[in-house]
């Protein structure tokens, strides 16, 4: 057996012992037997939105027993066709269970880290907000970078994309925009990008010296039908205001933008994307996943102690440094996780960042370490 090959039979087991850890593996039959008899319990639909939720349970444990049995089946039966394979020296036997297998590896690697998402918002949809940092027009340039990079990463992964606010800069890029980002995970994955960003580079604007930016990014989850926020009227101020934003469609000819600004927390959100009715709700929805982000925080202050101490977008704060000059660089300062090919990131190439952070907050350790477990 060559030793790319076993390789990938030893990146499926790995995935897979993570996967069975996180899913809980030795009682997943035995719960979805219980959930199976609640299920069929005649009183069930007598409480709604109890029985949602224990509906939408038990399909994700379905799901989780069907990826874990699929690989298991597949890396087995892959496994025995090389082995039959090479026994009777059918090289294209061989060849193709070897192509099958490392695709098994890819899905398996997949589900691993799918595996980490099980916090209480993770599958929701999400909002994700830039705002240029220290640094001035820099700042406002390096913002824009960021609003492409966090763009092309959630269409390369088939994720809706629906800008609701952006404010131009006063002489390149962008102040600030708000997107909507929808899809399955949506939130789970780029949670861990809340945080500042600082970008090293040689300045694009005729100065000709190394410059360094920051720019912020937070992310809240979209607020669902199953998450019930409270918002006293009495507690916001609604103001509305001409767009400001990038120019052509983008900019209104009326006052239809809305402000809202929750007083006892300070918080503020806007829409300026659609008429003032659609930019009010909106607007609404977004300080409704502030609220709750929140709430989030408190209850595990230990792991968003980042988001308790924010700040302002400089120097102390930053969670990740993209150096472009003298060397090119891209790494957390949270995992450590770094790597050399700064234009993959800037085009959207975030998957390995995400999961190294994934893995941290959730188990502590990184995702070599919780595999070695």
């Amino acid at each position: 057996m060559r030793a790319e090959t076993r390789d990938h039979i030893e990146a499926i087991e790995k995935s897979l012992d993570l996967y069975a850890k996180r899913i809980g593996w030795e009682t997943a039959k035995h719960r979805l037997e219980e959930f199976n008899a609640r299920v069929e319990d005649p009183t069930l639909w007598d409480d709604p939105a109890g029985a949602q939720k224990l509906m939408r349970d038990r399909q994700m444990l379905v799901d989780q027993i069907g990826a874990y049995e699929s690989l298991k089946g597949d890396l087995d039966m892959n496994r025995e066709l090389i082995e039959m394979g090479e026994m009777e020296d059918d090289a294209e036997v061989v060849a193709e269970a070897e192509t099958a297998l490392a695709a098994v590896a890819d899905r398996a690697a997949q589900k691993e880290l799918e595996a980490l998402l099980d916090g209480e918002a993770d599958g929701n949809d999400t909002f994700l907000e830039i705002n240029a940092g220290a640094g001035g027009t820099e700042a406002c340039d390096w913002a824009q970078m960021l609003q492409r990079m966090y763009v092309r990463w959630a269409e390369a992964h088939g994720y809706e994309v629906e800008m609701q606010s952006e404010e131009a800069g006063a002489e390149a890029g962008i102040k600030s925009v708000a997107y909507k980002i929808s899809g399955k995970n949506a939130y789970g994955w780029l949670k861990s990008e809340s945080g500042v960003h600082r970008l090293v580079r040689i300045s694009p604007f005729g100065k000709g010296t190394r410059e360094t930016s920051f720019a912020s990014v937070w992310v809240y989850p979209v607020v669902d039908e199953n998450i019930d926020i409270d918002v006293n009227p009495s507690d916001i101020r609604v103001d509305t205001f001409r767009s400001s934003g990038a120019g052509g469609q983008h900019v209104n000819t009326t006052d239809s933008a809305v402000r809202i600004t929750h007083m006892p927390t300070g918080i503020v959100t806007t829409s300026s994307m659609k008429s003032q009715h659609q930019n009010r709700e909106i607007a609404m929805n977004a300080l409704k996943a502030r609220l709750y982000q929140m709430e989030l925080d408190r209850r595990t202050a230990d792991i968003n102690a980042a988001h308790e101490a924010k700040g302002s977008a400089g120097w102390g704060n930053q969670i990740r440094s993209y150096v472009l000059q003298p060397y090119q660089m891209v790494k957390d300062l949270r995992t450590n996780h770094e790597t050399s090919d700064t234009s993959g990131v800037l085009d959207g190439d975030l998957d390995g960042f995400m999961a190294a952070t994934l893995a941290q907050q959730l188990t502590g350790k990184s995702r070599a370490e919780a595999g070695a477990d």
